[in-house]
Formats: structure tokens, sequence, C-alpha cells
């Protein structure tokens, strides 16, 4: 009896499956560190031993939000020239990609035939001048002549042109052209008996300015919000200016002088001129106070 019970208590009853109980223990065993080396390796940790408390990790971690987005650009870095590519998808296509205001499609060699026949240097001067419901440089008062030029090229090569890419000026035959063509700062004319200040400059016009805001309007506004192109509110319009008056004015401020483009259509910045912000912000209180 004694012995019938201790072969019910026990399951290891042979030196075989003595062999095979350790040998599967230390599988088990081997199995679990190698899971614990993956998971170990695989997992970031989040505290010493890793990257998280390094200067850059923090520095990303409390970089502000308002920064998301925007890129800052090296002012005294030299300017890499876009290819003309480059420029049509970034400012061109809003109006040359759906035929917008008028503007001929890219590929369009029908639409393009008539203006590819005033020659390259006539094409040029229109984009980078601005010609119509065309603003100068698309809109984009950032952009190199040469790659507005290039944008030109891209088009019109599309078209049916065989237009040649202009190549990028000399460095050392840039400076002195760009020397020479720098315009002396205006000084404000004296008041008499008074005598002129050193070093005094313009005061610039600000904003709720009506006149300023009525002449800028008239010179570079009204190409599209006149006739409502490229969704612009037409001026006077009431119900479609509502929901813009509705945003606030340094809303309004911030996509006349930086530029906007939503679901309704594009803002080009400054609408395609270089007038100084102030000037720009007395021409959207002047389009708004139309509008009220």
């Amino acid at each position: 009896m004694s012995d019938a019970h201790n072969e019910h208590q026990s399951f290891i009853r042979t030196p075989k499956q003595l062999i095979i109980a350790v040998a599967g223990f230390f599988l088990v065993i081997v199995i679990g560190i190698i899971l614990l080396v993956i998971f170990a390796t695989n997992k970031p940790l989040g505290g010493a031993g890793s990257e998280s408390q390094s200067a850059q990790a923090v520095a990303t971690r409390v970089r502000p939000v308002a920064e998301e987005g925007f890129a800052f650009k090296d002012v005294n870095a030299p300017k890499m020239l876009q290819s003309g590519q480059a420029v049509y998808s970034a400012t061109c296509v809003a109006c040359h990609g759906s035929g917008a205001a008028g503007a001929p499609k890219a590929g369009d060699a029908s639409a393009w035939s008539a203006r590819i026949a005033q020659g390259y240097d006539t094409l040029v001067q229109h984009a980078v001048q601005g010609i119509r419901a065309m603003p100068a440089k698309g809109g984009n008062p950032d952009l190199d002549d040469i790659e507005v030029a290039r944008a030109v090229v891209y088009m019109t090569n599309q078209s049916g042109a065989k237009f040649k890419e202009p190549e990028a000026p000399a460095a050392g035959a840039q400076a002195p052209a760009q020397a020479a063509a720098a315009p002396a700062p205006a000084l404000p004319a004296a008041t008499p008996g008074t005598p002129p200040t050193a070093g005094a400059i313009a005061t610039p016009a600000v904003a709720g300015n009506s006149e300023a805001g009525k002449t800028l309007f008239n010179t570079a506004c009204t190409a599209c919000h006149t006739a409502g192109i490229a969704g612009a509110p037409k001026f006077g319009d009431k119900a479609a200016w509502a929901p813009r008056i509705a945003q606030g004015t340094n809303t309004l401020y911030e996509h006349a002088i930086k530029g906007f483009q939503g679901k309704a259509g594009v803002m080009p910045p400054k609408g395609g001129s270089t007038a100084p912000d102030a000037d720009v912000k007395a021409a959207v209180d002047y389009m708004v106070a139309a509008a009220k």
C-alpha cells in the first residue's frame, strides 16, 4: 500500500522522465531570458540610460507650439535659387494649375501660344512686375527675378516653347550689381525753420489711414477683390466679408501680410505688392469698413 501511494504522488518515475523534466525546466528559463532581452532592447527607456534626457530631446519637448510649421531662415546665408518646377509647385500652381482668373494652365499649348509669341523677355517682365490679374512674382515677393524666370520657362516649355532656363549670376558679379541697384534711403523733407535731424527716416503710414489703404487697394488689391478672383471676397460684399470679419482684425492683418491658402481661395502675401505692413493693414481696414 505504501509503494502504491508514492507512485500516485510523483509523476517522475524513471531516469528518462527526470532528464526530460530537467531539460524542459532549463528550456523555459532560456526562452524567458531571450524574451526579456528582446523586450529590453526594442522598447526605448524613458529614464537614465536613454536619450530622453539629452539637451536636444529636452529642447524638442519644451519647444513652443507656436513655432510648429514655421521655417526660420538664416538671413546671412547665401540664397539657394529654386528650380522652375519648385517655384511653380509652391507659388504658380494655385492659378496656373486650375486656370483661375484666366491664367493659362501649364501644358495647355493653345492657351500659351499667343503668349509665347510675345517672346521670353516680355513673359518674364509680366511675371516679375505683374499684369492684370497676375500679381507681381505670383504674389511671392521673396522670389528672385531669376526664380520667376525659371518658373516661366518651366511652364512655357511644357506648352510648346523652347526657352533656355537662366543660369544664376556669378557671385562676384552679383554683389556689385546689387549694391548699384540698392536705392538710397529717402529722408523726409525738413519743416521750414526746423533743422533736419541726422539719420531721420520717414514716418510710415499707420493702420487706419484710409487714404493709404485706398491707394494700396486701387494698385494691388483691386485685381482680385473687385472681381472675386481666386475666392477673394468682393469689395463691399457684406455676406462674403462677414465670416472673415468675425475672425478678428489681427487674423485679417496676418492673412493679408503673410498670405493665406484655404478651401475658399488663395491670398498672396501683401496681395503681391511690396507695401509696408502698415499700408497693408490700412487696406484691410478700408475693405472691412466698406463691408460693414
